[in-house]
């Protein structure tokens, strides 16, 4: 009886220490600029011909939606 005990103990503290997460990837983000001055620098690489059209809209459309939040 007392094996019996010692052996299901044994098996659930086993089964304990598997939980707790197991690895997850906790992600954040930070933002050091405000909307306003990414949509004014991604204007400016647009004019300068960094960007094209499609690139520029793209991008302004990520930074929108980054920003909804």
């Amino acid at each position: 009886m007392i094996q019996t005990k010692f052996i299901l103990l044994t098996l659930l503290a086993f089964s304990l220490t598997g939980c707790g997460g197991g690895g997850a990837d906790v992600k954040t983000t930070t933002h050091n600029t405000t909307m306003g001055q990414e949509l004014m620098d991604l204007n400016e690489s647009y004019k300068k011909g960094i960007l094209t059209e499609k690139e520029y809209k793209n991008a302004k459309e990520n930074i929108m939606e980054r920003y909804e939040q």
